[in-house]
């Protein structure tokens, strides 16, 4: 996969890591490579750029630490994190290190642990020395559950912690400004609170969230973030301190008439993008290089759901998404998260061996770690953007539309995943009396203590929802008779 190559410059008995390049990039005047600079990875779920020594730090979500050395592509794991407990979606996740590594050598983790019955959130902060991670110091521990945990960390342009929490599936947690669920959590470097934050002696500085995905900070010092919806509305938020985001009243955009009143009421802020059909919004990363002018001043964003890395382009104020460009659709699959180093180079991981693969993946070598880098020339056709027009994608098709909200979790031949997404093919559900199916699907199901519910779909137009529904009883072996908008009108609440 790669060559270790003698150096032409300074010390000619040093190495130099030259990874293969596996595919190219053509955008409007530059080309870019991409290479694989490291592989079979047990899902790296954050990638940090340390500039003190010109590396890269990994997690992986059983709960390995591992340091990738830039220089000659040798990787060393620095610690496992015995505490970690992994299930699904839970386990060791973000990550982040002191900007002044130097002088205070912190690397900064959040991971699931479980106590008997009881899950929690841990932030906890380790020392590197002499390749491995020591003096592990508990900084904050929070309400965990089996799913909607964020996690992702960050440091502030002014060097204080921030720690995106997920709602832990809770109905209050988000909207309740005293709980440290669902919120943008502003933290000192050694786990106090700050004592300029903007509730005094607490360390919430924003809340109204989900399940924040992706976490970064501007040169200028906006914060933005990334969030999975439910069925609709993922979003990208630019946050603001005592702003509430809206979760769960509001969903995305402020669109709705109860979702305008609330706002009018509560000061909520509207996302600057959101995506329905919904893509899950991972990793996101602030690009701001002259080695890729086209991507300059853009937050990078990956995806799981629509297996893409997504270049969202910002005005001159940093406060508005002007364009969006789709790369890498379903090419490399899953894409966790990513980063960037001063030269402009960016870092993406993969995430094709976590509990929800899609079609096609994981394949060898997975998972993996990309980089993405400027070349003079490009040595085979290069692969190529989409430019996205408009905010929402027209989907009509029986087939679209079930690609588009059902296929991530039921898969593309009914078969869904074990005891957590149901088969759809042979379903009694699915083949037995229509008032139960439909009323299932407009109006989901939740079952306290699951990590996956079925959200409700009722936003769906009755021609649309009638025809997703007809595609899943006509299709891998159903015969059942299809479903008019008519029947999804007369059970419609």
């Amino acid at each position: 996969m790669t060559l270790l190559l003698v150096s032409c410059f300074g010390d000619k008995s040093k190495t130099v890591f030259s990874p293969k390049v596996e595919d190219y990039v053509a955008l409007s005047k530059t080309i870019l490579s991409v290479s694989v600079i490291a592989d079979s990875l047990d899902v790296p779920w954050d990638v940090q750029y340390n500039h003190y020594d010109s590396s890269l730090y990994f997690t992986e979500i059983k709960g390995a630490i591992s340091r990738l050395d830039l220089a000659t592509g040798k990787r060393k794991q620095l610690f496992v994190i015995p505490e970690v407990y992994h299930h699904r979606t839970l386990g060791l996740l973000g990550m982040a290190l002191h900007p002044d590594f130097k002088a205070y050598p912190y690397v900064y983790v959040s991971y699931t642990t479980k106590y008997q019955d009881s899950i929690y959130s841990r932030l906890e902060r380790f020392t590197y020395k002499k390749d491995t991670l020591t003096n592990p110091k508990v900084l904050l521990e929070i309400e965990g559950s089996t799913g909607h945990n964020g996690a992702r960390l960050a440091f502030s342009k002014n060097g204080k912690l921030l720690w995106a929490t997920g709602d832990v599936d809770s109905p209050t947690h988000a909207q309740d400004s005293t709980t440290l669920n669902g919120k943008i959590l502003r933290i000192e470097w050694d786990g106090s609170v700050p004592i300029d934050n903007p509730i005094q002696g607490s360390y919430v500085y924003a809340w109204g969230f989900r399940n924040m995905q992706g976490l970064t900070v501007s040169d200028r010092g906006y914060v933005y973030t990334s969030e999975h919806g439910d069925a609709i509305e993922d979003e990208v938020n630019i946050i603001e301190p005592l702003r509430n985001y809206g979760w769960p009243v509001i969903e995305g955009k402020h669109d709705l008439p109860a979702e305008i009143a609330y706002a009018k009421q509560k000061n909520t802020k509207e996302p600057m993008r959101s995506w329905t059909p919904v893509i899950a919004p991972a990793g996101l990363a602030y690009y701001n290089s002259d080695q890729i002018p086209e991507w300059k001043n853009a937050l990078l964003l990956t995806t799981l759901k629509s297996q893409s890395l997504r270049v969202l382009k910002l005005d001159e104020s940093g406060k508005k998404i002007i364009s969006e460009e789709i790369f890498f659709e379903n090419h490399y699959g899953r894409l966790r998260t990513l980063t960037v180093s001063p030269s402009g180079d960016i870092y993406l991981a993969t995430s094709n061996r976590d509990w929800n693969p899609q079609a096609g993946f994981p394949k060898t070598g997975d998972d993996k770690i990309l980089r993405i880098n400027r070349v003079a020339k490009a040595l085979k056709t290069p692969l190529k953007g989409r430019l996205v027009t408009g905010t929402k994608e027209a989907v009509k098709t029986g087939t679209a539309l079930y690609n588009a909200y059902c296929v991530s979790c039921h898969k593309g031949d009914g078969a869904g995943l074990g005891q957590v997404f149901p088969a759809l093919k042979n379903s009694t559900k699915v083949n037995g009396d229509k008032a139960g199916l439909i009323n299932l699907f407009l109006n989901g199901s939740v079952k306290p203590g699951k990590t996956e519910q079925m959200p409700a779909f009722n936003f769906l137009s009755d021609e649309d929802a009638a025809s997703i529904l007809s595609y899943i009883r006509k299709s891998w072996g159903n015969h059942s008779l299809a479903i008019t908008p008519a029947d999804i009108k007369k059970y419609r609440k």
